[in-house]
């Protein structure tokens, strides 16, 4: 049998995981004065080695496309900032007959904080107390006035740009100054006005003035890229640092977690993981535990850290654990936009992502579905990419010179509008074990059940209806085939289409959680208010799977909120001898 390497230090905390929520964490808890250990999946990061912010696409071998095309379309192009996939090899998941889910990973220092989209928005009162207004799901056992003060401290630290517009649903929070307006979100903004649709300064993790030694923003555009000079926000060069500033922090990279060691007192004792490099399984030991590894990632390691004490997971005594999956309902529309054509091209690139968007504003309203969506939009000429005139060259027939100009008289007169909204958690969505199906190292993977329900394909329809009346209002048309009615008649291959009114694939919008959701309740919640394990003191969850609804607000403000309040509560417990 295999001996297990074990680490003879005990360090103070363990933290699984270096994104949002896990950088934060190790910020906080050194700058406090403990000893901290983190594993990461992935290897560490070089921004200069690894981002290509300002790479041209011929400088790629494939363009952007990878091997075979098979990253056209793709979020994951080879422009991407490093590793994240739809698929990692040796890394499998599955999904349960009959339902479909897509788990977007990043296995590298500062995870998915590396090249995701920096939209910053608060949670609003009303958000986390739905249940109280229409009996669906649950109310969060903190109020946004005990939140609110770590949201302020997120933001001065992070740096995010944004407006004061005291609005009830889209609170407001500390703010650099927004970038002005672009020619296409002039157009947006106008229709908006006309149409009575809330339309502001969008709020960004992406500084427009120096902050704690980071540069502003070039306006160079792509974000998606990383940033070299770190003017947007990731964990992996601004919350990461300070910890190592701090002597007190290891990282220990490539390192896949198996499970949480329990001791006979039933507290956490270890983790234990297997070197990628090396293939040798260790383990480290620590007084206590932060798991941050993403809401998905975090309730498989529970599940599957079972014992005498633990035998349907560790901490899972209420059976919740993997129960309550979210993810942002979405759907989206691209308008044609001719009066663009007789713009004289300019540099507008400005920041990565919009400079405005459209927070949810029926509030006063009766709508067919409950709670709200926010609107994301964005257009222009930005720089080509591989598969960026498939849309047109599909419109037009013919080839060669013709096809050619279409192609340059309809370059940045498109505007694509999508729409983010909050679905209610439903008894058939759920992430468990597969039973069958292990990964390279042989750690049993997740199998996911995901199904919208009718309040969700309700709203998924408003927002189709919102978009084109948003086009049309701004002289435009909607370009392309309308998504479909399930009422309407349909062909055998609409039958089989499983998105109706355009709705996206579970999974698609990378804001999956709740699965290890917080409550008053140690029967129907996993952990307390502060994050703790109800069954575990001295485990605590600092990533997305502590929510409890997951409201129309890309979610990464509020975990780096969630966690950084978290682990100031346990300092306070360390402190006091607690743990």
């Amino acid at each position: 049998m295999p001996q297990v390497a074990r680490s003879a230090k005990v360090y103070d905390v363990c933290i699984i995981g270096s994104g949002a929520g896990g950088g934060t964490a190790a910020k906080v808890l050194t700058e406090g004065g403990l000893n901290v250990v983190m594993l990461e999946a992935g290897p560490l990061l070089n921004p200069r080695k690894d981002y290509k912010e300002h790479v041209w696409p011929y400088a790629l071998p494939h363009r952007g496309a990878d091997i075979g095309g098979r990253a056209r379309h793709e979020l994951n192009g080879e422009f991407l900032a490093p590793n994240g996939f739809w698929e990692i090899e040796g890394e499998p998941y599955t999904s349960a007959p009959g339902s479909s889910f897509r788990w977007f990973r990043s296995r590298i220092e500062g995870g998915r904080t590396n090249h995701y989209g920096r939209i910053t928005l608060r949670m609003s009162p009303a958000d986390m107390t739905a249940r109280s207004r229409d009996g669906l799901g649950d109310d969060w056992p903190i109020t946004y006035d005990e939140l609110s003060p770590y949201y302020d401290k997120a933001e001065e630290f992070i740096g995010v740009f944004g407006s004061k517009e005291n609005l009830k649903y889209a609170p407001d929070g500390v703010f650099l100054p927004p970038p002005k307006p672009r020619c296409t979100e002039t157009l947006v903004k106008k229709a908006c006005d006309h149409l009575d649709i809330t339309c502001i300064p969008s709020r960004m993790a992406i500084l427009t003035k120096p902050v704690n030694g980071r540069a502003p923003c070039h306006y160079c555009a792509q974000c998606g890229r990383g940033c070299i000079s770190a003017s947007n926000f990731s964990s992996s060069q601004v919350m990461i640092p300070p910890a190592q500033a701090t002597g007190r922090f290891t990282l220990i990279p490539n390192a896949m977690c198996r499970e949480i060691v329990v001791g006979k007192d039933g507290k956490a004792q270890a983790a234990s993981y297997i070197d990628k490099t090396t293939g040798e399984e260790m383990r480290v030991s620590a007084k206590a535990f932060v798991l941050a590894a993403s809401a998905c990632e975090t309730a498989r390691l529970l599940l599957n850290s079972r014992s005498t004490l633990f035998p349907n997971g560790l901490a899972n005594s209420s059976g919740v654990v993997g129960r309550y999956l979210t993810d942002s309902v979405g759907s989206s529309v691209t308008g044609y936009f001719p009066q663009l054509a007789a713009v004289a091209p300019h540099n507008h690139d400005g920041s990565g992502g919009m400079h405005m968007y459209m927070p949810w504003w029926k509030t006063d309203r009766k709508n067919d579905f409950p709670r709200g969506y926010h609107i994301e939009f964005g257009g222009g000429r930005h720089m080509p990419s591989v598969g960026a005139f498939d849309g047109i060259c599909g419109h037009h027939e013919g080839y060669g010179a013709s096809l050619k100009q279409n192609c340059r008289s309809m370059y940045g007169t498109f505007i694509g509008f999508s729409g983010r909204g909050e679905m209610i958690p439903n008894p058939d969505t759920y992430c468990e074990i597969d039973p069958m199906v292990v990964d390279k190292w042989g750690i049993p993977v997740l199998r996911f059940h995901f199904a919208w329900s009718d309040h969700e394909i309700k709203m998924a329809k408003d927002m189709q209806e919102t978009f084109t009346a948003i086009v049309e209002a701004a002289g435009g048309t909607v370009f392309g085939s309308a998504k479909r009615d399930p009422e309407a008649p349909q062909n055998d291959e609409q039958m089989a289409s499983s998105r109706p009114y355009g709705i996206s694939e579970g999974g698609e919008i990378i804001h999956e959680l709740g699965t290890v959701r917080m409550g008053d309740d140690p029967k129907t919640s996993v952990l307390n208010k502060h994050c703790q394990a109800h069954d575990v003191k001295n485990l605590f969850v600092g990533d997305g799977a502590c929510f409890v609804s997951g409201p129309d607000k890309n979610p990464t403000l509020t975990i780096t909120a969630l966690s950084w309040r978290t682990s100031e509560y346990l300092l306070d417990q360390a402190k006091k001898g607690e743990i």
